[in-house]
C-alpha cells in the first residue's frame, strides 16, 4: 500500500446525505451539521465557503470544496448576505428559529432550494458518520481546502449531477460509490499540489531512503520491524536512517511505526466487526492484551470502549501523533 492509498483507504459513504440546490440570490445557509466532512461542487453560478475561523472563498462552477467537521461554517451567495436557513444535525433544514422548511423549499428527488431554475446549482455530499472516513485521512485535511475546476476532469462531477435526482432501486449504494469515488479524487489531485499540507510522512515519500523505509511500514505493518531491518531494506546504516526519518518525518522511525499500527488499528475497529485479538494480529501485535495496552497508554481508553464510543480518546502518545495531531 502506498502512501496515497494509506491516507485515501478510508472513505466508505453508507447512505450518504446526498443533495442538489437550486439557489437564486440572496440565499445564506449556516452550516451546523456536525459531519465529520462534506463535498460541495459547483455546477452552475458562483457561492462563497465561508469558515468562522479563516478567510472567506469563493466558488466558480467547477470548483470543489471540502469542509471537515465539526465545525460550523456558512455557504451563500455572499459572504454579507445574513443567514436565512439553519441545517442542524441530522441534516434537518430549519429556519433560524427553528420551523422546519424541508417541505417549503423541496424541489423533488434530492432536490432542494429557493428556485426552480436556480441561478446557481451545488451539489451536496455529506458523510455523516466518522467510521466513514478514517482518522487518518481527517487529520491530513485541512478545515476548508477549495480546489478550482480548471484542469480537472468533470466526469465524475456531471455523472453525480445526472444520478444524484433518480430513484431507481438501488440507487443510494450507487450514490455512496460515486461520493466515494469523486472525493477520493479531488483529494488526490489536492495533495498534489504545492500548497497542499499533507502530512510530513506523506511528502517523505519523495526522499529515496525515508520513502523506501515508509513503504515497507506500510506495506506490511505486522511485520516484526525493527531498525536494522528498515536500515537494511533502505540501503543505509541504523544511524543514517534513525537521522534522516527523525528529521523528515518528526519522529524516529519505531514511534512512527507504534502510531501507524495504532491508527490502522483504530479504523479496523471502527470500520469492521473484526475481534480485538484479529485486529491486534493485523496490525502487528501479539495479542489482544497486548494491543489494548498499547492503545490504551495513545488513546486513555481500551479498544474495545473505543468501538463503543465510535469516536477517538483524547490520549496522546505515540499514536496521538500519528491519529490526532493536525499535518503530521
Amino acid at each position: 500500500m502506498d502512501a496515497l492509498a494509506g491516507l485515501l483507504d478510508g472513505p466508505r459513504a453508507h447512505r450518504a446525505f446526498l443533495l442538489r440546490s437550486l439557489l437564486d440570490p440572496p440565499w445564506s445557509l449556516r452550516i451546523q451539521d456536525e459531519a465529520p466532512l462534506t463535498l460541495v461542487t459547483v455546477t452552475r453560478g458562483r457561492a462563497w465557503m465561508i469558515p468562522d475561523d479563516g478567510e472567506a472563498v469563493r466558488l466558480d462552477a467547477g470548483d470543489v470544496a471540502i469542509a471537515r467537521g465539526p465545525d460550523p461554517y456558512t455557504v451563500a451567495d455572499d459572504p454579507a448576505t445574513p443567514w436565512h436557513v439553519m441545517i442542524r444535525p441530522g441534516q434537518r433544514c430549519t429556519t433560524l428559529e427553528g420551523e422546519p422548511l424541508e417541505e417549503e423549499m423541496g424541489l423533488g428527488v434530492r432536490t432542494w432550494g429557493n428556485s426552480s431554475d436556480g441561478s446557481t446549482v451545488l451539489l451536496t455530499g455529506t458523510y455523516q458518520m466518522r467510521g466513514e472516513v478514517s482518522g487518518r485521512l481527517l487529520t491530513a485535511l485541512p478545515p476548508l481546502l477549495v480546489l478550482p475546476g480548471e484542469g480537472g476532469d468533470h466526469s465524475l462531477t456531471a455523472l453525480l449531477d445526472q444520478e444524484i435526482v433518480r430513484d431507481d432501486p438501488g440507487q443510494e449504494a450507487v450514490l455512496d460509490r460515486l461520493l466515494d469515488l469523486l472525493l477520493i479524487t479531488v483529494l488526490r489531485r489536492w495533495f498534489s499540489r504545492p500548497e497542499a499540507e499533507a502530512p510530513t510522512w506523506y511528502r517523505a515519500h519523495a526522499d529515496p531512503v525515508v520513502g523506501r523505509a515508509l513503504r515497507m511500514i506500510h506495506n506490511d505493518p505486522a511485520h516484526p520491524w525493527t531498525v536494522a531491518g528498515l536500515a537494511a531494506g533502505a540501503g543505509v546504516s541504523r544511524a543514517s536512517l534513525a537521522r534522516r526519518f527523525t528529521e523528515l518525518v518528526g519522529e524516529p522511525p519505531m514511534a512512527f511505526l507504534t502510531g501507524w499500527r495504532l491508527a490502522l488499528a483504530a479504523d479496523l475497529l471502527r470500520e469492521t466487526d473484526a475481534t480485538v485479538g484479529a485486529v491486534a494480529r493485523q496490525v502487528g501485535y501479539g495479542g489482544p492484551f497486548a494491543l489494548s495496552a498499547a492503545f490504551k497508554r495513545a488513546f486513555g481508553v481500551s479498544p474495545q470502549r473505543y468501538r463503543e464510543a465510535g469516536v477517538p480518546g483524547t490520549g496522546a502518545g505515540a499514536a496521538g501523533a500519528a491519529v490526532s495531531r493536525p499535518g503530521a
